[in-house]
Parts: structure tokens; sequence; C-alpha cells
């Protein structure tokens, strides 16, 4: 396990899946968690269950971002951890998206992300002693290797990947101790992949099978690399990719 505490993180699209792991890892790895989603139902059960603080986020309200970082620092008095965590898909092809899906999904995966990087930089700036922080925004192998379904949730996760870098370099740059990287989840077994199957059976195990270790990743498994990434123990880590994909985008798809 990782030590973070006396940290203080901030970790959206708590309500289910890759969030929810996180904020139980972070939480047991000492760190005082406010956990946010647009599903207060589940976000508010989730932050029950593991001592976090919820607060109801639509992480797309740009303008709304500073008063989730204040929730944080007015309550620890510092941030040290952000995980952009939330996001959407779309499952519309170029040919079939239309201009609400495309900014719907923009708005979530991107602007959000800018959004929480801008507002948690400038809460980590404040930080007590000096500024320190690290940013975790998870992309998606979808931004490596396309997916022919859905150009927005592709696009838009490609573009997290180089704003992650981006943020990295001008945080170094500036000379604030603040890191910047990004998480690449392969397939995982989620709600939302849970949900697809219902509609298409057998997704879940075609979606194994394109992992050369033949099986989903289990939530908790992408979470122990988000609370590496969080922790001082990488602390010349910034503007890297972690990849969690069981080898997926390691193999030539002949193979």
């Amino acid at each position: 396990m990782t030590d973070l505490t006396g940290k203080t993180a901030i970790v959206t699209g708590c309500a289910n899946g890759i969030g929810a792991a996180t904020v139980r890892r972070l939480r047991a790895d000492g760190a005082d968690v406010l956990g946010t989603d647009i599903n207060s139902d589940w976000g508010m059960s989730l932050c029950k269950e593991t001592g976090a603080v919820f607060a109801e986020q639509d992480v797309a309200d740009c303008a709304a971002w500073p008063k989730i970082v204040a929730k944080a620092t007015d309550r620890w008095g510092r941030l040290d951890i952000l995980v952009n965590n939330a996001g959407a898909v779309s499952s519309l092809s170029i040919e079939d998206v239309t201009d609400e899906a495309w900014d719907r999904i923009y708005n979530i995966n991107i602007k959000g992300t800018m959004a929480g990087c801008r507002a948690a930089i400038a809460a980590m700036k404040a930080n007590p002693g000096d500024s320190s922080g690290s940013i975790v925004n998870i992309s998606s192998t979808s931004a490596i290797g396309a997916l022919p379904s859905d150009v927005a949730y592709c696009s838009s996760k490609g573009a997290v990947r180089v704003l992650s870098k981006s943020v990295a370099a001008h945080c170094a740059k500036a000379g604030y101790n603040i890191r910047c990287n990004t998480v690449i989840p392969g397939g995982t077994d989620t709600n939302i992949l849970a949900q697809a199957e219902n509609v298409a059976p057998g997704l879940k195990e075609a979606v194994a099978a394109t992992s050369p270790l033949n099986r989903l990743a289990d939530p908790a498994e992408t979470a122990a690399a988000i609370a590496f990434l969080a922790s001082d123990e990488c602390a010349y880590m910034t503007g890297a990719e972690m990849m969690v994909d069981g080898g997926m985008m390691s193999i030539h798809p002949g193979f």
C-alpha cells in the first residue's frame, strides 16, 4: 500500500467503477477524500461506506470547480491530489454523431478535466509550506487504438493525454512542485460495461479477449496505479502515461 497519510484528495466520478475503487484505495492509504459525482445517491452511499466526504458535481460546469476545490481546502486546509476520473461515452460514429452529442462528450471528458486541473493548480500553489500536488487524469486505450463506433469519446480521451502533458510541462517550467500524469485503462469490469452487456450479450467476454491476460481488469487494479501516481513514491514522474490494459496495446492485432 502507498502512504497517503495527511494528504487531501478530490476524486471525480466517484459513484461507481474506477472512481469508487479509487476512493476506497486512497482512503485505505490514509488520505482524506472528497468524492464527487452527478449521481448523488450512489456517490453518498460510497462516501458513507468509506468515510469520504461527498459533493454533487457536474464536472462540465467550469464555474463550479473553484467551489468544489474550496470544499476540500476549507475542510482540510490543503489539496494534494486530484483524480479527474469522470467521463462519458456516446457510441456514435463520425457519420452519426450530432453536434449536441459531440459537445456533451467534450464538455465532460476534456473541458471538465481542464477546469479541474486549473482549479487544482490554484489550490496546490497555495498549499501550506510550498506549492505541491499530484494530478492524475484518466484517459483510455481508445485514445491510442480508436473505436470506429465512438468518435467523440476516442478523440476526447486523446485530448486528455496531451492536456496532461501540457499541464505537466507548464507546472515544471513554472517551478511548481505539481505533477500531472495520465492513467490509460483497458477493458475494466465496471457498471457501464455490465449495462452494455445487457444490450450486447457476450460483450464482456469479447472485451476481455482483447487483453493477452484474457480477462477484464478489476477497478481496484486501476486504482492501485492511480494511488501510486498520487503518492510521493513517484516524485520524478510527470507528463507520463501509465498503461493498465493487461497488455492490450502491446500486441499486434493479428496475433
